[in-house]
């Protein structure tokens, strides 16, 4: 293979090991097509995100992603933030365009924990009068 660049991208529970080099233009995740692997509408879009904030949208590069943990929308926006950090190691010179898209910064929003005498992190219990 030849000269690649990683990123690591992390969301939720969500993990995702980013590799981009030039090339022809394949895009796999866990050695699958990326479009069979994320099928929600508009998934394929927010994570190719990075490469149209540089403009490089048409451009032949080859990813590939291996992701684990979490869910769907974990796991778009952990490769998202993967993808956008092993572009800024291809290149410093996009770093301000993908800060100015918001595409560097982790989402550090994750699951609240349970408290005890709470059915949830937040849900107490029905209250009864008798």
């Amino acid at each position: 293979m030849a000269q690649y660049f990683e990123g690591i991208g992390r969301r939720k529970e969500s993990t995702a090991r980013v590799r981009v080099s030039v090339g022809s233009g394949k895009f796999t995740v866990n050695d699958k097509e990326a479009a069979a692997f994320f099928t929600r509408a508009g998934d394929m879009h927010s994570i190719l995100s990075p490469l149209a904030a540089i403009g490089h949208e048409s451009q032949a590069y080859d990813i590939t992603v291996m992701v684990n943990g979490g869910g769907v929308t974990g796991q778009t926006s952990a490769v998202t933030l993967g993808l956008a950090r092993a572009l800024v190691k291809m290149n410093l010179e996009w770093n301000s365009a993908m800060r100015k898209a918001g595409l560097l910064t982790r989402d550090a929003r994750i699951k609240e924990s349970k408290k005890p005498g709470l059915k949830r992190a937040r849900k107490a219990p029905t209250y009864t009068k008798r």
